[in-house]
């Protein structure tokens, strides 16, 4: 990876909706190389995809919890089917494997906080092999989305 494939990444973490043509522009190129290098950066894997992000509260999310989970077991096969039941529920929209104690990080999304508590007493408790759940309150976003650093 060069300068130029930097460039043009740089680019679309800030605006994934950039043509090629200007892409291109933007980065110094004509329009053929652009186009055979974005190519080349979505075939190695370093582009993982192109999407729109949304204002959850204009969705009606207004409520947004990290739950830290305590696994009871964390061998293969148990592990491999808390992660299937995670992805079972559309409110948590991000999940991270942790080193030590807890064991995973999930950002939820809710309506208010009795939808909140419904899905935490409906189905967070009831994803298999969890031992403990603990939860926080998002107070406000302060970095989100934040671009990588090129």
């Amino acid at each position: 990876m060069d300068r130029i494939d930097r460039k043009i990444l740089a680019e679309l973490q800030q605006d994934g909706r950039l043509s090629v043509t200007e892409l291109a522009d933007r980065v110094g190129l004509s329009l053929s190389p652009c186009h055979r290098r974005l190519k080349a950066l979505e075939e190695s894997g370093a582009i993982l995809g192109y999407h729109a992000r949304l204002a959850p509260a204009a969705l009606g999310l207004n409520f947004a919890a990290l739950v830290f989970v305590t696994l009871r077991e964390v061998t293969r096969q148990p592990v491999a089917d808390f992660e299937a039941a995670l992805g079972e529920i559309p409110q948590i929209v991000e999940a991270q494997r942790l080193f030590g104690d807890p064991d995973y990080l999930l950002h939820v999304v809710a309506k208010d906080l009795p939808a909140f508590q419904k899905l935490y007493d409906e189905q967070l408790t009831s994803i298999p092999n969890v031992k403990r759940l603990s939860s926080t309150l998002v107070m406000k976003e302060v970095i989100q989305d934040r671009v990588l650093p090129m």
